[in-house]
């Protein structure tokens, strides 16, 4: 493989924010059955040009082209949910306390 690959992303249909990256020449016939019995009907979000050096929003592209040139596939898990709570903690507090210094 390459440095780079045409890699097509889709959702799970089953669990939020869980993504499985592909090659696109290559498609479903490398990810496991059972990978897909969890992860539901893919639902494609996007096709994109993928190297090791990509910015990606969640993951590391090297981390995804590695697992492609590895397995087949990336499968991106979910971020916990601890995390999200406690950033969604932190923009409320810090809109709190930016609406008070407002008032003062």
């Amino acid at each position: 493989m390459s440095d780079k690959l045409i890699c097509e992303v889709f959702k799970s249909s089953r669990k939020d924010e869980m993504y499985l990256y592909v090659d696109k020449r290559q498609g479903f016939a490398d990810i496991p059955t059972q990978l897909l019995e969890t992860f539901g009907k893919p639902v494609p979000v996007f096709t994109m040009l993928l190297t090791a050096d990509k910015k990606l929003s969640r993951v590391n592209a090297a981390d995804v082209v590695e697992g492609i040139k590895d397995k087949g596939f990336y499968l991106q898990m979910p971020p916990p949910k601890e995390a999200y709570l406690l950033d969604v903690h932190r923009a409320h507090v810090a809109s709190h306390s930016n609406a008070r210094s407002e008032d003062e």
